[in-house]
């Protein structure tokens, strides 16, 4: 019987069925626009204020320092295009890494056309960015740092604390795209030295097309949507009340859970980080094996394509990842996987497993039963294991 086993958190979480109730209602007796001053609209606004302070509870902040956006992209072209905007008549240099998510690495880039200086710092084999490299990079030009909080494809998570403490002691503003952390880890602007962060609704459980940016107080920010004054005019457009609702129920919920599930999900991880590769051999941990997400396992499988690893696991109902959802169709090897040194071929071979909350432990007993299979049957067709 083909199984239904879903391990490919990363990509997109379920909306848990809380969160979805949470909306329901949104969609249709309390439909109002929240801009409106009659009390349908009113009533909208208020859930909207109570999704916004439950969610700069959470991280720390004050609920006008929170920005509801269509999600994690939106959020981060508009905090590094908004800051270069509003800052480009004090300088024209930005600092990133060179294995961020391509939603920071495109604006970069179009940036970059523009006239802008991008430095993209190097990692560590281990996937870590150093904050000494951050600090030699930074100029008399330097506007914006910009550095993910854990990665997407690796899950490694940065020195984010001391990395924003040079952004500060030098006096320029820091950014993270969260959108992999927040509601898997505690993610607090004032202890991180933050001053904005990325996040989207998907990857805790919430509704696709929502997300949020904070923007510390004080912080020069261009408005990145024209046409309205909602959000203190810096993103016009009608409030997205049901995904807003349940943006803010799925950070209520991962508040209340989050400790609990992300120690049951680091010992499944550990176990798989322990397992695959006593079971199958020329397999090799991407990442740091300890600074990663409680969720997040990335291998290289030598000799064989990751692609078909994935179709030969989805045949048997298991679904994992080659690494981000965004670039899955891309014949091009991973940047982030090039980034920490691996070669071409052995970049292809990558499998990503990450889990949630409704993982189970009998998932992971059936994925250490299939892979090896998978693999030894892979390999006996492949003209480069022949050839070892």
């Amino acid at each position: 019987m083909k199984k239904n086993i879903y391990l490919d958190y990363a990509a997109t979480t379920p909306c848990d069925p809380e969160v979805l109730k949470s909306m329901e209602p949104y969609f249709s007796e309390k439909f109002g626009n929240a801009s409106s001053i009659y009390a349908l609209g009113q009533e909208a606004k208020k859930a909207i204020e109570d999704s916004r302070l439950t969610l700069a509870n959470f991280l720390g902040a004050q609920p006008y320092e929170v920005i509801f956006t269509s999600g994690g992209t939106e959020s981060n072209n508009a905090a590094i295009k908004g800051i270069v905007y509003a800052l480009k008549d004090k300088g024209n240099h930005i600092i990133t890494s060179a294995i961020e998510h391509h939603a920071v690495l495109e604006p970069c880039k179009f940036l970059e056309k523009q006239g802008f200086k991008i430095t993209r710092i190097k990692v560590s084999e281990d996937g870590l960015v150093a904050p000494e490299d951050i600090k030699k990079a930074i100029t008399d030009e330097t506007i914006l740092i910009s550095v993910m909080h854990a990665n997407n494809e690796i899950g490694v998570i940065q020195p984010i604390a001391e990395i924003g403490k040079i952004a500060r002691e030098k006096g320029v503003y820091f950014h993270t795209d969260t959108v992999q952390t927040v509601g898997h880890i505690p993610v607090n602007v004032k202890e991180l030295n933050i001053d904005l962060l990325s996040l989207s609704a998907h990857k805790f459980y919430g509704p696709k097309g929502v997300g949020a940016l904070y923007v510390k107080k004080g912080v020069r920010l261009e408005s990145f949507l024209q046409g309205g004054d909602q959000e203190k005019g810096r993103r016009a457009s009608t409030y997205n009340t049901p995904g807003i609702v349940g943006l803010g129920k799925a950070i209520e919920l991962c508040q209340e859970r989050m400790e609990e599930e992300a120690r049951f999900q680091t010992a499944l991880r550990d176990r798989l980080i322990q397992e695959i590769p006593e079971r199958i051999p020329e397999v090799y941990l991407n990442g740091h094996p300890k600074l990663r997400l409680p969720n997040n396992v990335n291998f290289s499988i030598k000799y064989i394509e990751g692609e078909s690893v994935l179709l030969s696991l989805d045949m048997m109902g298991i679904a994992c990842s080659t690494g981000s959802a965004c670039t899955s169709t891309s014949l091009e090897p991973s940047h982030v996987l090039l980034a920490i040194g691996l070669s071409h071929e052995i970049a292809h071979g990558s499998l990503r497993i990450t889990l949630g909350r409704w993982t189970k432990k009998e998932d992971i007993d059936s994925l250490l039963e299939c892979l090896p299979k998978i693999v030894e049957k892979l390999r006996a067709m492949s003209p480069l294991y022949e050839k070892k």
